[in-house]
């Protein structure tokens, strides 16, 4: 059962190879492969979190070379959670790009597709910095072809954008890990815990400044203030379900905050997290409030919820990192489900571009607007659906900080602003009538089959909140196991290291 561990890895890895032969004939041959695979990546993600459950934590060393000389995988319950949560999100973004035929737009598509979830599954699987920097640009090189995919000026310039930024971020990566390897001689992050702690002080400064430089680059990767700008153009231009399946990659950076926080940055992390994810949050639902097209004000929307996860994160508690892990998938789906919808509005109303702009009524119109309720629901943290529970988990761990005013401020002010955006493009969108004449091909029939996959993260949702109770405990089990370094250790390098 160990050997599971590397099936997220090897999945994507044969899919990819597998849709890349499919990817000029049979293309129908090549779809059904990576929905196939997509399928069976879920499946085996279900079944690592449920061996993970039993709260044991599991290092793979591969090859059987053994930490830290290896290169291991490490199995614990935040590693598991990532990957599922990585699974429902690529399953309804593959579905949905199939059915919209944006799969069709460009040759690479499917191979792109899942090189993406081999890196982002690498990332959350990884016990060594170095091949977490590896899986960073495994990810990364692999977004800059979905990003463009479908080609146009607008992508080409955020792809360009986009690319020297990440760049940028990937040369600090390797100047931190530089410095980490001279004083530490590893980049295994138990054995960078271990040796760490008893290193002179004359190496401790340095040792400090390879964690900021790490929580610079993570921070990048999480789209924190002032490290964001890349963000909003990025996936205001991509194709609307490319952006869906991008809602991961900021949890990468949110991830190895958590990961690395009690490992190797330390938990003083949190003093220079907090003002910049408030700051964020803020920035955030302003954006949303700004915005003038449905792409930018999701891409907004995901900014400022991710940023009200990392101002959970950065309390460094136990409590509050199990709120924000309940509030992590949360935010991931009903994001991703907001650019699903920006797609299936602009495809179904035959309208060019993303204008909040009343237009003539269209087939499917009253059943996208329930869904983008439903969506604005989630988003806004109102009840009955997760984010309001999760919100709630968050504000109640907030109390015991000295920064529980500005926490409470910032989420419910945010959450008001976040109701006054989607309420306006919501009754724009879909109360307000243009009494223009509809067109042809508004009068067509909508194909409602494109929106299975907004149902399906619909009701993900919906079992995030009927289940709030089991998953809840699972988060604060997760949480308690994060700061248990000592068990993480013993776990990675075995009879290695004493008590």
């Amino acid at each position: 059962m160990t050997a599971l561990i590397a099936a997220p890895l090897l999945l994507p890895a044969f899919a990819a190879t597998a849709a890349l032969l499919f990817r000029r004939r049979r293309r129908l041959i090549g779809a059904g492969i990576s929905i196939f695979a997509t399928a069976l990546l879920l499946l085996a993600d279900i079944a690592l979190i449920m061996q993970a459950m039993r709260g044991e934590i599991i290092a793979y060393d591969l090859g059987g070379w053994p930490a830290p000389y290896g290169i291991v995988l490490v199995l614990d319950r935040l590693a598991a959670l990532m990957l599922v949560l990585t699974a429902v999100l690529a399953l309804a973004v593959i579905v949905h790009a199939v059915l919209t035929g944006l799969d069709r737009k460009g040759w690479h598509f499917h191979p792109l597709f899942h090189f993406q979830l081999l890196g982002v599954n690498g990332a959350f699987l990884t016990g060594d910095l170095f091949n977490l920097f590896v899986f960073f640009e495994v990810l990364l090189i692999a977004s800059y072809g979905l990003l463009l995919h479908g080609q146009g000026a607008r992508r080409l310039t955020a792809g360009v954008q986009y690319v020297v930024v990440n760049l940028v971020g990937s040369i600090i990566f390797l100047i931190a890990l530089g410095l980490l390897y001279g004083v530490t001689g590893t980049l295994n992050m138990a054995d960078v815990l271990v040796r760490g702690a008893d290193l002179p002080a004359g190496d401790q400064g340095l040792f400090r400044a390879a964690g900021l430089l790490l929580l610079v680059v993570f921070g990048l990767k999480a789209a924190l203030l002032p490290l964001h700008l890349w963000l909003p153009r990025a996936y205001a231009g991509a194709a609307p379900a490319v952006a869906a399946l991008f809602a991961i990659m900021t949890k990468v950076g949110a991830y190895a905050i958590v990961r690395t926080g009690p490992l190797v940055i330390g938990v003083q992390a949190g003093d220079y997290v907090l003002p910049a994810a408030l700051a964020t949050m803020l920035l955030g639902f302003a954006g949303m409030l700004a915005a003038r097209g449905l792409r930018s004000m999701a891409a907004f929307a995901l900014i400022g919820s991710t940023a009200t996860l990392l101002a959970a994160v950065a309390l460094f508690e136990p409590g509050a990192l199990a709120a924000g892990l309940y509030y992590l998938p949360h935010t991931t789906l009903s994001a991703a489900l907001l650019f699903l919808l920006t797609d299936l509005v602009i495809r179904w109303r035959c309208v060019e571009g993303d204008a909040m702009v009343p237009t003539p009524t269209y087939s499917g119109r009253v059943g996208l607007g329930a869904l983008f309720l439903a969506a604005g629901v989630a988003l806004a943290g109102l009840p009955p659906l997760s984010g309001f529970i999760g919100k709630l988990l968050i504000l109640d761990a907030a109390l015991t900080s000295s920064w529980a005013v500005a926490i409470w401020a910032l989420v419910l002010g945010t959450s008001f602003i976040a109701v006054i955006a989607l309420s306006r493009a919501g009754s724009t969108l879909f109360w307000k009538q243009d009494s223009t004449p509809a067109t042809a091909g508004r009068g067509e029939p909508a194909p409602l089959w494109e929106s299975a996959p907004s149902l399906f993260l619909v009701a993900a949702l919906v079992a995030l909140t009927v289940g709030a109770g089991p998953i809840t405990a699972y988060m604060e089990a997760t949480s308690r196991q994060v700061f248990d370094t000592n068990a993480y250790v013993h776990a990675v390098l075995g009879s290695e290291v004493e008590d």
